[in-house]
């Protein structure tokens, strides 16, 4: 009996281990998230800035409500990962962060504020989960000055922006931002 319990925990206890990714996985999984990230800024700022010279600010709205996403989920079929927008002043009503999410945007907040370059800002982790190891990314969404636009101080918006967020987001919180400030991440996740 005693030699099939250690059996048992030394199968255990290798399992555990396997389970275990090894730093040369992560940072390759860093290195995907973000170029994944890049990737997905580069292309929606392309879209909205096609979308802003079309139909101005308000027209970028639906840009960041129907295209945002699309481009999203072709990005996840592509790598595999989960991902999405979140803020704690959100939008979107799927943009609410989780534990690991808010987090993630308190210290890059710490990081801003003591002088980290907008660009440089993300930071990820292995963390477990009752489902098992999953790799998590955030890429910090830092305001710029064409974003004040949709996302400044809410008695600046122009009437009609302020009528497509009526339209389109009656629960925004996603105002009162300046230029420099983050106002949220793009989160990535890939079970491992």
């Amino acid at each position: 009996m005693k030699h099939t319990l250690s059996l048992s925990l030394l199968a255990m206890i290798l399992a555990g281990c396997a389970s275990t990714p090894s730093p040369k996985m992560v940072a390759d999984l860093n290195d995907e998230a973000r170029k994944t990230a890049g990737g997905m800024i580069q292309t929606l700022g392309g879209e909205l800035k096609a979308a802003m010279t079309a139909g101005g600010p308000a027209e970028a709205i639906v840009v960041c409500k129907e295209k945002a996403p699309k481009i999203a989920a072709e990005a996840a079929a592509r790598t595999g990962m989960r991902i999405k927008r979140v803020s704690l002043k959100n939008r979107n009503p799927k943009g609410v962060p989780d534990a690991w999410e808010t987090e993630a945007l308190a210290g890059l907040e710490q990081r801003l504020a003591a002088g980290e370059k907008p660009e440089t800002l993300d930071t990820h982790s292995v963390v477990n989960t009752p489902d098992g190891k999953v790799f998590r990314y955030a890429k910090a969404l830092v305001m710029q000055p064409v974003c004040v636009n949709c996302h400044g101080a809410a008695e600046n918006l122009s009437p009609e922006v302020k009528a497509k967020l009526a339209t389109e987001y009656p629960e925004d919180k996603a105002t009162g931002y300046t230029p420099g400030m983050i106002r949220g991440v793009l989160s990535i996740k890939k079970s491992l």
